[in-house]
């Protein structure tokens, strides 16, 4: 296994636990907070699709899902975005990063529209890792941080960050199926 395969296995328990964190949750629980202050469950999914969005599309030099009408990349019906569909109050640049509770609280959406979004970066993100080979891990990538950023530090990056929001979400959502 190499590591971009090993990325890919990440990225899709990534997928697999959130089917399994969105599975059965109501509308109410998506977006109710453990406590005052906390990350939603629906928050917490659209930031770990928006995270992982936003990077690979920044290194890949393309289009985010999020923002793209074409093939693959919309939210479907009729050709819109997958930004339009959301109709989040937010900037379409935004992918949550030092949010306030107020702005953690204005992601709704029903459990259906944040997997369609997940499975449609996360298609895009596979078919991007399918075409490196080992040697373009190793480009840098974002030269403001000392060392320089590689491809492949990003992307682990992005597991990471996916993984970790995956984790708080199963809890969430475990929590919330108790009450």
């Amino acid at each position: 296994m190499d590591a971009t395969e090993v990325l890919q296995n990440g990225l899709d328990q990534v997928r697999d636990v959130v089917a399994q964190v969105l599975d059965g949750l109501t509308d109410d629980q998506l977006t109710t907070p453990l406590e005052p202050g906390s990350n939603t469950v629906a928050w917490l999914v659209w930031h770990l699709a928006r995270v992982q969005d936003d990077h690979v599309a920044h290194v890949a030099g393309s289009d985010q899902v999020w923002t793209s009408s074409a093939a693959g990349g919309g939210g479907g019906a009729g050709g819109s975005t997958w930004a339009q569909r959301f109709d989040l109050p937010l900037d379409d640049d935004e992918i949550g990063y030092g949010f306030d509770e107020e702005q953690v609280l204005a992601v709704r959406a029903p459990a259906e529209l944040l997997q369609g979004y997940l499975d449609a970066v996360h298609e895009r993100t596979s078919a991007y890792l399918a075409a490196l080979s080992p040697e373009d891990l190793d480009r840098v990538v974002d030269t403001d941080w000392d060392p320089p950023v590689t491809l492949g530090v990003r992307l682990t990056s992005v597991l990471g960050d996916d993984l970790q929001h995956a984790g708080q979400a199963a809890y969430a959502a475990g929590l919330l199926r108790r009450r």
